[in-house]
C-alpha cells in the first residue's frame, strides 16, 4: 500500500547552486549528496518533513538526449515547472524572499483557494507559494 509521497524531482543546471538556493534562501536542509559512476544524487528536504525529499537533478540519463536538451532549454529560458509550496502568510513570505533577492513572476494575489504568488528559483523553475484559504 502506498503511504506517502517520498521523492519529487526538480531539474537544474547546477546542483551546487540549486542546493544552496533551496537551503540558504528557502530554508530547506541538505539530505543526500552522493556521487556514483559519473552521476550525482543531490536532495534537500523541509526540516519539518524529512520524509519528502526534493531531488535536484541535472537533465541527463535516464532521459534520452532530446528530452534532456528540452529540459535544459526550458531552464535556460526560465520556463520550467517546479514546486508548489504551502506558506502560512503569502504576503509576508513574499516580502522576506524579495528582500533576499528572489525573482517573483507574480505578486501575492487572492484566488478562490487562498493567496498565491509565483517565484522563480535560481535555476529557471517556477515555484508557486500558496497560503490556503481557511476551511470553514
Amino acid at each position: 500500500m502506498i503511504t506517502n509521497i517520498s521523492l519529487t524531482t526538480v531539474y537544474c543546471l547546477d546542483q551546487d547552486e540549486a542546493r544552496d538556493f533551496y537551503v540558504d534562501v528557502l530554508g530547506f536542509v541538505p539530505a543526500a549528496d552522493v556521487s556514483m559512476e559519473g552521476f550525482r544524487w543531490v536532495t534537500v528536504c523541509h526540516p519539518d518533513h524529512p520524509e519528502l525529499q526534493i531531488t535536484l537533478m541535472k537533465p541527463g540519463p535516464p532521459l534520452d538526449e532530446e528530452a534532456a536538451a528540452f529540459y535544459r532549454r526550458q531552464l535556460e529560458k526560465g520556463q520550467s515547472g517546479g514546486l508548489g509550496l504551502a506558506v502560512d502568510d503569502c504576503r509576508k513570505t513574499y516580502e522576506e524572499l524579495t528582500a533576499k533577492g528572489v525573482t517573483f513572476l507574480q505578486t501575492p494575489e487572492e484566488r478562490p483557494y487562498g493567496v498565491e504568488a509565483v517565484m522563480r528559483d535560481n535555476q529557471g523553475n517556477w515555484i508557486v507559494l500558496v497560503e490556503a484559504k481557511a476551511r470553514g
